[in-house]
């Protein structure tokens, strides 16, 4: 078989029974973390845009429901604005080896499908996890090359969500061969939105788990897709990577749980930012330095975060602000924070945080970028204003399987997620809270949105 065949036969094999308590209970962890996320976002731009459009082109009430909004619709339009929503405050997860965030487009799909199908909550997790594995093979697979150019959550999350639709459709191995040429053919997003401060990055999502869901909707009615779209001559690793390696697909299938590796973002910020971040304000508490002190921070980054944030200078919107590493390092160095508050209300109004973004360089560095993107290292050099050099070095940033989010962390974050919004009570975030920790329990996913 080939590498894709032996994906496919996996997921299709796959059962609730085999899935590891560990990973059961890392995967109702990023659920959560990904309601906070879609529900964080109400009522800012862009995200009544695609409300707007879902509402226009789709139906008034459906089977599926709208977060932001509470409204129904079908599952189509339901996924296309979840997707946009949990990943506009750049709070939804990130697998590193990946570099795929893949909640924002497997939840959003899977939960869309779930609704309307009326599948309990052991078919919802077991779809997510199947998202998982495939996403984040597919990802790995597609190689560094692939992330210079195309925005890998848009391009593999299509195929991540579609996987995760198809488990609840229970589909066998040669209709997953079908769902992956379905929306592998349909997969696309590009960088290039970056330095417009343009809204593509919402787009991307959407789409994303949009489409992969018409894939396994098409696929489940006999709709054929092409047989080879990752490995073949004229697929995706073809058009898209100069080195893609093929056994990532099927590596270590069943033993290697790829969900469990994924990370939690702590600062609100792109994950590129974190590790420097984190150096950073590691530096700053040991020895005690104040802004005053500073004349300039070198960060050592991979060419992943050259690539990414090197394209924003000076930002022009906040959701722009979180792609620049001199704001994100202005915002930890002048508010100890870089948390969605401290976003909206200093990224581009204090002036001092401008000021401290112009001391801030991005340096490639030989160690950094060998450990990418299995490993995101952190490493800062501040040069103090009385000629000394201080040095900070974090491997495993917080966040990180390593260093990662406890579930009362997690739930600290999720309400204050909800806060952010303004839209819910603390009581209505414990409820939600609840409700995801007795998914297990539950015989149908319709009310824990």
């Amino acid at each position: 078989m080939t590498h894709t065949e032996q994906l496919a036969v996996f997921l299709a094999d796959l059962r609730y029974e085999q899935l590891p308590e560990h990973v059961l209970a890392r995967t109702e962890d990023l659920y959560l973390d990904w309601l906070g996320s879609a529900l964080a976002s109400q009522d800012r731009h862009p995200i009544p845009l695609f409300e707007r459009y879902a509402h226009r082109m789709g139906p008034h009430t459906g089977t599926a429901k709208i977060l932001v909004s509470g409204k129904t619709t079908s599952p189509y339009f339901a996924a296309l604005v979840n997707g946009a929503s949990s990943h506009l405050v750049e709070q939804d997860d990130l697998h590193n080896s990946s570099v795929l965030h893949p909640a924002t487009v497997v939840f959003s799909a899977a939960l869309a499908a779930a609704q309307d199908l009326d599948c309990s909550g052991q078919e919802f997790l077991l779809a997510a996890v199947a998202g998982y594995e495939a996403g984040i093979r597919i990802g790995e697979f597609m190689g560094r090359s692939h992330y210079r150019i195309f925005h890998t959550t848009a391009t593999v999350g299509t195929l991540a969500a579609a996987v995760a639709v198809g488990k609840l459709l229970k589909f066998n191995g040669d209709q997953f061969i079908n769902l992956l040429g379905t929306a592998g053919t349909q997969a696309a997003g590009l960088w290039e939105f970056l330095r417009d401060a343009a809204d593509s990055k919402q787009l991307h999502t959407a789409k994303a788990a949009a489409d992969g869901l018409l894939a396994a909707y098409l696929t489940a009615d006999g709709l054929s897709g092409a047989r080879n779209i990752l490995e073949g001559d004229q697929g995706m690793a073809a058009g898209m990577s100069s080195d893609a390696d093929p056994s990532r697909l099927s590596d270590r299938l069943g033993s290697r749980w790829a969900l469990c590796e994924t990370s939690f973002k702590f600062h609100a910020s792109c994950r590129h930012t974190h590790p420097a971040a984190d150096a950073l304000q590691a530096l700053l508490n040991k020895e005690q330095l104040s802004l005053e002190h500073i004349e300039h921070v070198i960060t050592k980054v991979h060419q992943g975060a050259i690539d990414v944030l090197g394209r924003v200078v000076v930002p022009s919107s906040v959701h722009q602000a979180k792609f620049s590493m001199g704001t994100v390092l202005g915002l930890i160095a002048v508010h100890g924070k870089a948390g969605l508050p401290e976003f909206e209300a200093f990224a581009l109004q204090d002036p001092r945080v401008a000021s401290f973004r112009d001391k801030v360089s991005m340096q490639l560095d030989t160690e950094v970028d060998a450990a990418y993107p299995q490993r995101w290292l952190g490493r800062v050099e501040v040069l103090t204003i009385d000629g000394r050099q201080l040095h900070s070095a974090i491997d495993e940033p917080k966040g990180d399987p390593g260093n990662t989010l406890s579930r009362p962390e997690l739930e600290d974050k999720f309400r204050r997620l909800l806060a952010f919004a303004g839209q819910k009570s603390a009581t209505q975030a414990d409820e939600l809270i609840a409700h995801v920790w007795s998914l297990r329990q539950c015989a149908s996913v319709q009310d824990l949105s």
